[in-house]
């Protein structure tokens, strides 16, 4: 991974609070834009958009962008893979057919479609690739001097998530927007039940529960049904899910949202350690990735964390957050979670708007673009993924994990260069007592 993160293996967990508050603040400070050598982005400015990462969640996010704001167009977009781009672009110029001007020279296809991309003009970047491309393709955007919206999670190793934490930090500097697709943050409902939470409606916190159960995401297929001549990495890439180093495991990919949500109601403030258990129930083909993992976050007050998770088919489903505090308990329930409640001395039961969240994020991305008040979610997203990344590792190696260990393991998963044709093994699945930290 990227060796000029200002992270240093000697940072503290102290260090980190002091340098995400300086982050933090990137958010709030209303200024002028630098936005393609325009001082600012006015209304009647046209923003171009550069899409990398074309597959379902890639095309949503793009979509998004152009409901988002009247005054935007589709330019340029990239892919390791033809099919998944033309199948993009067919669909999204049905929706937008003024709006979408990706010519036949800014569809990019490759490992380097994500530079062509950024130097094809564009103004604001979708990074919508398997998460194991983010640290490489954000520093790439931010030396760009692009606004940029991109997908949870922003790394899979510690390496990554410093150079994503120090490119947010020179995002900032350079006024740049910055949304990450963690997007219950962008819920009308849970927004409004975390304020209540930080003002104090269920009392002090004393243990909060989050649980993320459902199937596989991307079975992988059998190793039989592999190409002839297909490449080690065009084979992980077609199957990304399921390999650590690109998706981070389904812990540290899909419920990386419910350890956001305890993140966020713990002010994002990093826990000092955490224990976990996991494993691989379910025969997965070649994938190296566990099917269940539980993970208990102890903070310094004392308060307790717990985050399960489980792809499995034919068990019980739901994505369910209990907050318990010395007052009450605040709820998130129902399919979905879409009922949001607190039960208690201070009942409270959300029935306000309910836009959707994913629309919400780009709303105000455009919006803080336009306004020159740009959003920048850096220490956040940050945060919330080196939590997943540290749960992982403690279910992998069957240890417990402080936080200084988790931000400053030197463990780097994504191979360095990274070449189509080039051997790539598949690593074995961790094994909890044998697996080490790295």
């Amino acid at each position: 991974m990227n060796k000029t993160s200002n992270l240093r293996p000697s940072t503290s967990r102290r260090q980190f609070l002091k340098a995400s508050s300086t982050v933090a603040l990137g958010g709030v400070v209303g200024t002028r834009l630098a936005l393609s050598g325009n001082a600012f982005a006015q209304n009647s400015e046209t923003l171009r958009i550069g899409l990398i990462g074309c597959g379902g969640r890639g095309s949503g996010a793009a979509s998004q962008a152009l409901h988002a704001d009247k005054n935007v167009v589709l330019t340029a977009m990239g892919d390791a893979f033809s099919n998944k781009l033309h199948g993009s672009l067919n669909a999204l110029q049905k929706d937008f057919p003024d709006r979408v001007k990706v010519d036949p020279d800014h569809c990019f296809v490759g490992l380097d479609a994500y530079q062509k991309v950024l130097a094809s003009g564009v103004d604001v970047v979708i990074l919508a690739t398997p998460p194991g491309f983010r640290p490489l393709h954000f520093k790439a955007a931010v030396d760009s001097n692009k606004h940029i919206f991109c997908e949870k999670p922003m790394a899979t190793d510690s390496p990554g998530v410093r150079t994503v934490m120090a490119a947010a930090e020179e995002a900032r500097k350079k006024k740049l927007a910055v949304v990450a697709g963690f997007c219950w943050r962008y819920d009308y409902a849970r927004r409004a039940l975390f304020q209540r939470i930080h003002d104090g409606a269920i009392g002090d916190l004393r243990a909060l529960y989050h649980c993320y159960y459902t199937g596989p995401v991307k079975p992988m297929p059998p190793a039989a049904s592999r190409p002839a001549g297909m490449s080690d990495v065009e084979w992980q890439l077609r199957n990304w899910y399921n390999f650590v180093w690109l998706s981070g495991d389904g812990y540290v990919e899909q419920a990386v949202h419910s350890v956001d949500k305890l993140a966020w109601a713990m002010r994002d403030m990093p826990p000092v350690k955490c224990t976990a258990v996991g494993g691989r129930q379910i025969p997965n083909n070649e994938g190296n990735i566990y099917d269940h993992i539980e993970v208990n976050y102890e903070y310094p007050n004392g308060v307790r964390g717990f985050v399960v998770h489980r792809q499995i088919t034919n068990c019980d489903g739901g994505v369910y957050d209990h907050i318990m505090g010395s007052k009450g308990i605040a709820n998130i329930t129902g399919r979905r979670g879409r009922q949001v409640d607190i039960t208690g001395a201070d009942e409270w039961f959300y029935n306000g708007p309910t836009p959707d969240m994913y629309q919400v994020e780009h709303d105000e991305l455009f919006a803080s673009i336009r306004a020159g008040t740009p959003i920048n979610d850096g220490v956040r997203m940050c945060t919330s993924t080196l939590l997943a990344i540290m749960g992982r590792t403690s279910a992998y190696t069957g240890q417990e994990i402080t936080w200084d260990q988790a931000l400053n393991s030197q463990e780097k998963l994504v191979p360095e260069p990274l070449e189509w044709n080039m051997s790539l093994p598949i690593a074995p699945m961790a094994m909890p007592g044998r697996t080490r930290l790295g």
